[in-house]
């Protein structure tokens, strides 16, 4: 992505896929959720891997050309919100680690919400090793009413540091039923896998005056380009009377401070199929051989009964 400047992505004719979505929820679970992948430049093997969540877990699947994908293995239970990363020869998967679905149920009436950002590492991404934690609560304001909530982590070097973004504290979206990330702040380390210390404070947190922002922060995506950063942020909103989200485009000079550029990708109809009429969430942003991808997890309606979440892409042709 280095390669790439800030005009590069302005200018770049992003599209979604004809064949949207690429990756349907299954038939046990609601949804399909939070994409994070490999491109065939990046993995051991030549192939593309995505990384997914269910209600079940994390979940490999693997593909040729990006777009047709089969799903492969679970790696991991009581996960959720993966993000994958290559380094020195070695995979890590940060996600999302909650409690046991019990509980989780039980948040519905009242139980308090806990998760934390663990990691499982792999050489060849079929054998994992034990889970262990990454980054847990110690500020103030990764903590409210609802419960402790570190989530949606993603993981850039900075110089000789690792940054790890990541999603904090609830806020309860009441069409949905279900509560959204608050703040989006950031950790830093000397290692991949552990001593990250996080910000003093959040550095995206929801403004009631802000039309994108102004029911929570979603979460965030960093890209470091030729000349500067790039986030692409999802901000819940509400409009009309109901609660969205869409993808935002943010600037960066220094990967802590974000100004808003555009709206990267609303939610819409695409023809008679309307998977990604209310929400579009969490997104991976893809280079290779000349194209950018954006994949991302869309729902169709808020309603917890009819709502389902699926997998798509957005993509661009810029040459090399």
């Amino acid at each position: 992505m280095e390669r790439l400047s800030f005009m590069d992505i302005m200018n770049a004719d992003f599209r979604l896929y004809e064949n949207n979505p690429i990756i349907k929820n299954p038939m046990e679970s609601f949804v399909v959720a939070d994409p994070s992948v490999l491109t065939a430049e990046t993995s051991h093997d030549g192939k593309w891997h995505l990384f997914c969540h269910t209600f079940f877990g994390v979940y490999r699947y693997e593909s040729s050309d990006g777009i047709s994908f089969k799903k492969c293995n679970k790696i991991v239970g009581r996960a959720m919100r993966p993000n994958i990363n290559r380094i020195n020869g070695r995979y890590y998967l940060f996600y999302e680690r909650t409690r046991p679905v019990i509980l989780n149920a039980l948040s519905f009436i009242g139980v308090k919400w806990k998760s934390e950002i663990y990691c499982t590492e792999s050489d060849d991404l079929l054998t994992w090793s034990e889970p262990y934690l990454a980054i847990g609560k110690t500020r103030s304001y990764e903590e409210d009413e609802h419960g402790q909530a570190i989530s949606n982590p993603f993981l850039i070097k900075v110089g000789d540091s690792y940054r790890m973004y990541y999603s904090c504290g609830q806020t309860f979206i009441k069409d949905c039923g279900f509560c959204e990330p608050r703040h989006i702040t950031f950790a830093e380390s000397g290692k991949v896998s552990s001593g990250y210390v996080a910000r003093t404070l959040p550095i995206i947190s929801p403004d009631k005056d802000v039309e994108y922002l102004n029911l929570c922060s979603g979460c965030l995506k960093v890209y470091k380009l030729s000349d500067c950063y790039i986030g692409l942020q999802n901000g819940l909103f509400q409009k009309d009377g109901k609660s969205h989200s869409a993808i935002m485009l943010l600037k960066s000079d220094d990967g802590e401070n974000f100004e808003f550029v555009k709206p990267f990708l609303l939610p819409q109809k695409c023809g008679n199929n309307n998977w990604m009429a209310q929400y579009v969430y969490a997104c991976c942003l893809t280079y290779y051989e000349g194209k950018l991808r954006l994949y991302f997890n869309a729902r169709n309606v808020s309603d917890n009964l009819r709502g389902r979440e699926s997998i798509g892409i957005y993509e661009a042709y810029i040459g090399e």
